[in-house]
C-alpha cells in the first residue's frame, strides 16, 4: 500500500502487476492460518482487529462492490486486504486509480503487529490472486511506498512484478506526477501503468529510469 510523507515535497511509490496467465506461487505462512473472502457477518471481527477502519466503512465498502480478504489464526483476523474493480482513491496521495473492466487493484492491506514476519501478507496475496483468477480478472495491480521494503518483499513473494515507480512532487504551486518505467519493462506495460495511476488533471512528466541512470 502506498503511504504518505506529509513533510516531504517528493513522494515515491512502486507499482507492481501480475497477469493471471502467469504462475501464482504456492506459498504457506509460517503459522497455521485460514483464508477467506470477507462476508458482511465478519465485518465486526475485522473492525475489532484494526483501528484504521470502522464497521460502517467496512459495510459501505462491501456494499459498493469492493471485496475484502482475510487471514485468520484461531478464528482471529490477523491480516486483511481490499480489492477494487472500477476505481479507487489513494487519498493520502490525491490520486485515483482508474481500472478498465477485467482489472483489479489490491489496496489497504495490513497485518496485526503481533503476527508480522510470518509470511501472512504474501500468503494472503496469493489467496486473493487465486480467487481473482476464478473471476476472470486480469491483470491485478498493487502499489507500495518506496521506503516500505518489507511490503515490497511480500509483494514479490506473491509473484508480482515491479514494473514502474510513481513520483509526486510539488514545486511552488505546481503538482508534478510521473510514472517511470523500470529498465527492461516493455513500454506497453508502462503505458498501462500510466493509464491506471495517473490523473488527467496532473502535469505528467514521463521519464525512463534507464535514461536517468545513464546521466
Amino acid at each position: 500500500m502506498m503511504v504518505s510523507a506529509d513533510n516531504d515535497s517528493r513522494r515515491r511509490g512502486t507499482i507492481w502487476v501480475l497477469n493471471m496467465d502467469q504462475e501464482i506461487p504456492a506459498l504457506l505462512p509460517r503459522v497455521p492460518a485460514d483464508f477467506c473472502r470477507l462476508t458482511p457477518d465478519l465485518g465486526p471481527a475485522l473492525a475489532s482487529s484494526t483501528d484504521s477502519i470502522s464497521l460502517n466503512e467496512i459495510i459501505s465498502r462491501l456494499e459498493s462492490g469492493r471485496q475484502c480478504y482475510a487471514a485468520r489464526v484461531d478464528g482471529q483476523i490477523v491480516a486483511y486486504g481490499w480489492v477494487s474493480f472500477e476505481h479507487e482513491d489513494i487519498g493520502e496521495l490525491n490520486l485515483r486509480i482508474k481500472l478498465v473492466p477485467g482489472e483489479a487493484y489490491i489496496w489497504d492491506c495490513a497485518t496485526v503487529p503481533a503476527f508480522r514476519g510470518n509470511l501472512l501478507y504474501s500468503a494472503l496475496l496469493v489467496y486473493i490472486l487465486g480467487n481473482l483468477r476464478t473471476q476472470n480478472i486480469c491483470p491485478a495491480w498493487i502499489g507500495a511506498d518506496l521506503d516500505n521494503i518489507a511490503s515490497q518483499k511480500g509483494i514479490a513473494r506473491a509473484g508480482f512484478h515491479h514494473v514502474a515507480d510513481l513520483v509526486i512532487e510539488r514545486v511552488l504551486a505546481m503538482r508534478q506526477v510521473w510514472v517511470s518505467g523500470l529498465l527492461g519493462v516493455p513500454e506497453s506495460i508502462v503505458a498501462e501503468a500510466r493509464r491506471a495511476f495517473l490523473n488527467d488533471r496532473d502535469k505528467v512528466w514521463l521519464k525512463a529510469l534507464s535514461q536517468e541512470k545513464s546521466q
